[in-house]
């Protein structure tokens, strides 16, 4: 049950169309689900507006299909992340609706859509080699409902192709930028903005990249006051956080 639903069966409760003691009834699942190899967070979305997420790097195939069609018995859909092609099969044999985002590693599926949510989310990346965490990060974001627009392969390099895109990024509630090497483009987006920039190191980069320690640190350091930083690769937690500041911005302001 999302946290819209419950607003409405309470809703009902309060004009008489819901008995307290059908609502009760369906406020009755328990907290979470012992399945043996996970316990399936079922209160998730009342909590933090989003369903639980599958993690699918070190999980046999079929746990990832059992804990999939668990977590649709109460979500409206599910999100299974760093998901290989073989992973996808399974979950397809749960649901037909699975889809496959190839460059995210990422499947969603989609049982209601969820109502389109205000907010403007803009994910950028500075090379075409960071696209697979960007894309994690729209995916992620999108999941909610919202819209997510994209400014990709804008880095500092041709620093030209970033300021060319300025009314988008002026006009964003939050933006995730994405980038290797050495990370800069955190620190330069943050200098155009008035909007939370939420930063993502990237592992691409040579040697002295260090695997994305390097722009990791160049993040952390920013000059520039208004940026956050994740974890290096972690383009769904930067979408999740992303949809979690656009959701609540719009629900003050309205």
């Amino acid at each position: 049950m999302t946290q819209d639903e419950l607003r409405q069966l309470l809703n009902k409760v309060s004009t008489q169309e819901t008995s307290v003691e059908e609502a009760v009834s369906q406020l009755r699942v328990a907290p979470y689900e012992d399945i043996a190899e996970a316990r399936i967070d079922h209160h998730r979305a009342v909590r933090c507006g989003f369903p639980e997420v599958i993690y699918c790097e070190g999980k046999e195939v079929a746990d990832i299909g059992r804990i999939a069609q668990t977590i649709l018995q109460h979500a409206p859909y599910v999100l299974a992340t760093r998901a290989s092609h073989e992973m996808y099969d399974a979950l397809k044999v749960v649901d037909s609706a699975a889809e496959y985002h190839k460059r995210a590693r990422c499947v969603t599926i989609v049982k209601s859509p969820p109502p389109r949510q205000e907010g403007e989310i803009v994910v950028l990346c500075a090379g075409t080699s960071d696209l697979p965490v960007a894309e994690e990060a729209r995916v992620t974001a999108s999941c909610p409902g919202f819209e997510v627009d994209t400014i990709y392969d804008a880095g500092v390099a041709g620093i030209h192709r970033l300021l060319s895109e300025s009314r988008k990024i002026q006009n964003a509630d939050v933006l995730i930028v994405v980038a290797g090497m050495e990370g800069a483009l955190a620190s330069v987006v943050g200098g155009l903005t008035d909007a939370p920039v939420i930063a993502v190191p990237t592992s691409v980069g040579y040697g002295a990249s260090f695997q994305g320690l390097a722009p990791l640190l160049t993040m952390l350091n920013s000059c520039a006051a208004g940026v956050a930083v994740v974890n290096i690769d972690n383009g769904f937690g930067a979408g999740y956080i992303a949809a979690q500041i656009a959701r609540k911005k719009h629900q003050i302001e309205s």
